[in-house]
């Protein structure tokens, strides 16, 4: 009777060992896991990763989402916690919270398109001051604290745009016919979009027989692009060039010619590689535009942001990103190329 009064309370003893051994084994096995994820990977030197906030001026704007990609992938590579944040539409006020909010939440470091106001220079001074560092890319916050400006260098792609556009005037014979150039921005506030005008007048305005008609404006919007260009081509029906400085403008100006019926004698020269700005330079409806690179923008400012944690020292200058050009010629090589 006294053997079997101690049976159960022996076995009940007796499983729970069993479930302590076997949770041991499971906890050092995961952990011997873990262990060896981290020896195999060189850069992933610590189990708690930097957290970066990269925030857009568009969320789903296609220019973003690329440098959204290219700071991901780089992120990885640096075992960082990359977030992706930005206004559903272009709204500087909302950016401006978004960025304010990132500092408070104690991120280790911010990616953020400057906006050229004295709010956002506080901000990034708070940033710093809570040991943040914070890169601008696309557009700076001159004279700020930021930690760099990596973006694509505005006033040199703004004169190639320009000089794109008299090369096309001298191979159709026209250069010394009188001009007439109407050009639309994304933003007058900003002053990526002012340097690429600034840029592209310093070219333009050197030929005696170019005369501008005006100067509209999208907000990074292809339905206000289309109304800016139809506006502009309805005020002065001789305008023969049309120019667009960012992603939506050349799309939109094309819409605005074509509803027109201009499409024979209007030329559009744009900005950024948007899939229909490419297919419409394949067909010839636009003439050529100015390519950024702003999957390698992501990419150096996270470098960038790693070097920092490292201890490295901060760039005494701007990462001014090269650019590049793409007509009707380049694309046709493309084509035969992957073929």
């Amino acid at each position: 009777m006294n053997n079997q009064k101690w049976t159960i309370p022996l076995a009940a003893l007796f499983l729970v060992f069993l479930y302590l051994i076997s949770h041991f084994a499971y906890s050092y096995i995961k952990i011997r896991g873990i262990v060896g994820e981290v020896e195999d990977n060189p850069n992933a030197k610590t189990f708690a990763k930097h957290h970066i906030v990269l925030i857009s001026q568009e969320l789903d704007n296609p220019f973003w989402r690329t440098i959204e990609h290219g700071a991901e992938e780089e992120a990885k590579s640096f075992n960082m916690d990359l977030e992706y944040t930005g206004p559903f539409r272009l709204n500087p006020t909302e950016q401006t919270k978004l960025f304010d909010k990132a500092i408070d939440s104690k991120v280790d470091g911010i990616v953020v398109q400057g906006i050229e106001i004295e709010e956002y220079k506080l901000l990034i001074e708070k940033a710093k001051g809570r040991g943040i560092p914070v890169i601008t890319v696309d557009n700076d916050v001159s004279s700020s604290k930021r930690l760099n400006y990596i973006g694509t260098d505005n006033l040199g792609s703004g004169k190639k745009l320009g000089e794109i556009v008299i090369k096309s005037m001298l191979n159709s014979g026209n250069a010394s016919k009188p001009q007439r150039i109407g050009v639309i921005i994304g933003s007058h506030d900003s002053p990526n979009q002012q340097d690429r005008l600034k840029g592209f007048l310093s070219v333009v305005q050197s030929v005696p027989s170019i005369k501008l008609s005006g100067v509209g404006v999208s907000n990074i919007s292809r339905i206000q692009a289309i109304q800016a260009a139809e506006k502009m081509l309805r005020d002065d029906p001789q305008i023969n060039v049309m120019v667009g400085t960012s992603a939506f403008d050349a799309v939109g100006i094309l819409q605005a010619v074509k509803t027109l019926n201009m499409s024979a004698r209007v030329k559009i020269f744009g900005f950024d590689d948007l899939d229909e700005t490419k297919q419409a330079i394949s067909k010839g409806e636009i003439e050529a535009t100015i390519i950024q690179k702003p999957e390698d923008m992501g990419r150096e400012a996270i470098k960038e942001l790693h070097a920092y944690f490292e201890g490295g020292t901060p760039p005494q200058q701007d990462h001014l990103m090269s650019y590049d050009v793409l007509d009707r010629s380049e694309i046709a090589g493309d084509i035969s190329h992957e073929h």
